[in-house]
């Protein structure tokens, strides 16, 4: 039961730290992860006293996100630099770890013997672009070097386990072998990736499989998507390859298959690509809440002595570490496009872009409690370092990458936005109104779309009442006209405006006891009618015969009433369409959708055309596109703005479209 309580607080806290940096987006969202972990671990309960697992944590975290990361890349990108991504990915983080580790071995002998000084730097080589991505949301990063990090936060990984697994061998039996550790890095690394991309392969010919037989089974070629990189992962590990290169190489391999299937598959790729968004940015803001969590578990073993020698052991590895990848890149080690006037800039981000995670933290946690039958006295040590080592690089991006890199900034604003989608749609609805056939269906189109509107806008209490005001006005200003011209009777007349009256009183402002008193008097008053009614049917036979006569009358009333509200709600329609500005959109719908209810409350038993809603809900799409399209010739939208709303129609139609399933 604490298993499922934790698990349920962890993700609560990633919810909270995704709230409160959607309010206040200028700080990055890791922070407030790790922060809300911290504030966690703080509560009086024993369900955040969490004990790391490293191989179930980076079997179940790491290899979904690491899956997700190598299916999102494009392979020809990759293939296209293959040079680049083995000099960022394995030789930087060989040579870091090399030269980090004898100066750590250097500076502290008696401390780290070199194989424990190459563990401690193996931990820290990872970097994480997830982290990268949460810094620069705010800022335009170059192409080149967003581009570089991505590819490199791939394959480095994979760099850090096998040499961190080279590392804990040599301390744990006092030898190492340079051949041997040759070919187990070779073993490891590029057997990784060749089971990888030939499991990947299979998988991808037992979906397409599927898919060419059957259309579209999303039930099943989700599900093996989403379960492929936990399969690859244990496969590869049990076979003493790299599990994380190969769930690596098995993405890029999916994401082949996305490029191959483009259109054949859509309704599978965006219900693939939601499902994994939503996983990723789970998975990534569980690692940094559950960072916050046990740091404090760490802390509590840490004298305040030793706690400030590990920040300035942590500080210098940084340091040392930020250095050597501006000077890879400075001295062109690394081509990642650069000009020569960018060359040092680039560097420099290349540099601050070293930030860790994920990695780094599962890496720290894996390591042993015991060597050779004796208890690991550095464990503690390396992971506060560790902690301290992300910690750092996470500050110094978020305090550079603003200073360094220019804010982003969009063509338009999201009250331009609104206001043009806004626009867009009136166009639509007006378009509809115009046509004289379908009234029934058109209204529910119309009120279907005006529901984009009510996401934009707050509704105006006072504005909506006198729409509601004028509206019933035009009711009876329509009727008195029909009466005069013969149409209805005055009979029929009466009855419509005792109808309308009852109408005004349901959409006035009534406070709560108005409203109780109401149904607590129909209540009784329909109690005691029965009675009532049922007594005197006993005692009079012929009253049977006059009620049944009434109830006939009632139906005539009511078919009355709906041809008189149908010619109604056409004028008012008319009315709110003269009236219809984008600032009182919303308060339209509203009042619109009063109409539509009090249509549908006369027309049950009617079937709506299913058809023709189909066909005008087509055209109504059709419309949007059309008065973007005219408002972007005319200059009077900004492509990006026109874009975004293209966008936002297209969306928008295919959700319709998903839904007639």
């Amino acid at each position: 039961m604490e298993l499922v309580l934790g698990t349920i607080l962890l993700l609560a806290a990633v919810i909270a730290a995704n709230v409160v940096h959607l309010i206040y987006p200028r700080i990055p969202l890791a922070i407030y992860q790790i922060v809300a972990g911290i504030l966690l671990a703080s509560l009086p309960t024993r369900a955040t006293n969490f004990t790391m697992h490293p191989e179930l944590f980076m079997m179940v975290v790491i290899a979904p996100l690491m899956f997700n990361d190598g299916q999102n890349q494009s392979f020809r990108y990759l293939s296209k630099n293959t040079r680049a991504i083995f000099s960022i990915a394995i030789m930087l983080a060989l040579v870091t770890v090399i030269v980090a580790g004898c100066l750590l071995h250097l500076a502290m002998p008696k401390v780290f013997p070199l194989a424990l000084a190459f563990t401690l730097a193996a931990i820290i080589t990872p970097t994480d672009a997830v982290a990268v991505k949460s810094l620069t949301t705010n800022v335009t990063m170059p192409e080149n070097v967003s581009g570089a990090l991505e590819y490199e936060s791939l394959f480095n990984d994979a760099s850090g386990i096998v040499l961190l697994d080279l590392a804990l061998t040599a301390y744990q039996s006092g030898q190492f072998s340079l051949s041997h550790g040759l070919w187990i890095f070779a073993y490891v690394f590029f057997g990784g990736i060749i089971f990888g991309a030939v499991l990947g392969t299979i998988l991808i010919k037992l979906r397409t499989g599927l898919m060419r037989n059957h259309v579209d089974i999303g039930s099943i070629v989700i599900p093996i998507n989403v379960m492929t990189p936990l399969v690859v992962y244990w496969l590869a590990e049990e076979l003493h390859f790299s599990g994380i290169l190969a769930v690596v190489a098995a993405g890029i391999v999916h994401s082949i298959l996305y490029d191959r299937l483009r259109l054949t598959s859509t309704k599978v790729q965006i219900a693939t690509t939601t499902i994994w968004t939503i996983i990723s940015d789970a998975l990534n803001g569980l690692v940094f809440v559950l960072l916050g969590v046990l740091l404090p578990q760490v802390l509590r073993r840490t004298s305040l002595l030793s706690l400030t020698k590990l920040i300035v052991i942590a500080l210098l590895l940084y340091l040392v570490m930020t250095a050597m990848r501006f000077v890879w890149v400075r001295w062109r080690l690394v081509q990642i496009g650069s000009t020569p006037e960018s060359l040092s800039k680039d560097s420099l981000l290349m540099a601050i872009g070293g930030i860790h995670g994920t990695i780094t933290l599962s890496l720290a946690f894996s390591l042993p409690v015991a060597i050779n039958d004796h208890a690991f006295v550095f464990r503690n040590s390396i992971i506060l370092i560790a902690a301290i080592v992300i910690l750092i690089s996470i500050l110094v991006g978020a305090v550079a990458y603003p200073l360094l890199l220019p804010a982003k900034a969009k063509s338009f604003t999201e009250e331009e936005f609104h206001h043009q989608l806004t626009a867009t749609v009136q166009y639509a609805i007006n378009q509809l109104n115009d046509r004289s056939t379908a009234h029934r269906e058109k209204a529910v189109v119309i009120d279907q779309l005006s529901t984009q509107l009510n996401l934009y806008h707050q509704l105006d209490q006072q504005r909506y009442q006198q729409l509601m005001t004028a509206a019933h006005q035009v009711e009876l200003d329509t009727v008195d006209q029909l009466n005069a011209d013969g149409v209805i009777t005055d009979q029929e007349a009466n009855f419509y405006a005792r109808f309308i009256s009852h109408a005004v009183f349901r959409h006035s402002q009534h406070g709560f006891w108005e409203y109780f008193r109401l149904l607590w008097h129909r209540i009784k008053w329909r109690h005691f009618q029965r009675r009532h009614l049922q007594h005197h049917f006993d005692q009079n036979p012929q009253l049977k015969q006059a009620v049944q006569d009434q109830m006939a009358a009632a139906k005539q009333n009511r078919q009355s009433i709906q041809r008189i509200l149908k010619i109604t709600s056409k004028k008012v329609n008319q009315y709110l369409q003269s009236v219809e500005t984008p600032e009182n959109a919303n308060e339209v719908a509203l009042v619109r959708r009063a109409y539509l209810q009090q249509r549908e409350l006369f027309s049950r038993g009617q079937e709506l055309d299913g058809d023709t809603v189909n066909s005008l809900f087509i055209d109504a799409f059709q419309y949007e596109h059309s008065y973007v399209q005219e408002r972007q010739a005319a200059g009077k939208l900004k492509p990006e703005l026109a874009n975004a709303l293209n966008e936002q129609i297209s969306t928008d139609e295919l959700v319709y479209v998903q839904s007639l399933d």
